[in-house]
């Protein structure tokens, strides 16, 4: 892809993004998509797949049912250091303090590396994660994320978020901050 391709893409998703966010303001709906154009380099039954995951874990956020949600975590996860446990307390003080907690996601990639029972989905994900306070009642943005790359395995008959791709940097620059959840 050229460089002003990227750019294009980029708008359209920085778009795709702001809209959804303007209407996720009026209600708490999750939002997955493949938008048209994206790029898919596994068969459709594998992207529906990993799409369903990331529904159930919407339904399961919009619950409140923490179990059903660390279900999408593998239990070897890691991201920057943190671990499924490390996940679990965030999502339950997420609970404790939120309502109406929903969550837009673009998938801009899907491909496999590796086969059979070695086989990861690299998933290419912008998208944020909001939600009503408890306290003020007000919606409130918690978590955003550019092209973060989720790394899927297949485990326990369904596809698992096992944490980021590339090595973890010793310390994150200046102005990031890591993307732990999904």
């Amino acid at each position: 892809m050229t460089c002003r391709g990227r750019r294009v893409r980029d708008a359209i998703i920085a778009l795709l993004i702001v809209t959804a966010s303007l209407v996720g303001m009026e209600t708490t709906q999750a939002k997955i998509v493949v938008p048209a154009g994206s790029t898919i380099e596994v068969d459709e039954a594998t992207v529906n797949a990993v799409v369903a995951m990331f529904e159930r874990a919407e339904q399961a956020v919009k619950a409140h049912d923490l179990e059903t949600v660390m279900a999408v975590y593998s239990p070897q996860y890691n991201y920057h250091g943190l671990k499924k446990d490390d996940i679990r307390k965030v999502w339950k003080d997420l609970f404790d303090e939120y309502k109406e907690i929903a969550s837009t996601h673009l998938f801009s990639k899907v491909t496999k590396v590796g086969s059979g029972s070695n086989a990861v989905l690299e998933v290419t994900c912008t998208g944020h994660l909001w939600a009503a306070s408890k306290t003020s009642g007000l919606y409130i943005p918690i978590d955003s994320w550019h092209e973060e790359v989720h790394y899927l395995v297949f485990e326990e008959g369904g596809w698992r978020i096992r944490g980021n791709v590339g090595e973890s940097p010793r310390a994150l620059p200046f102005g990031t901050a890591p993307h732990p959840l999904f």
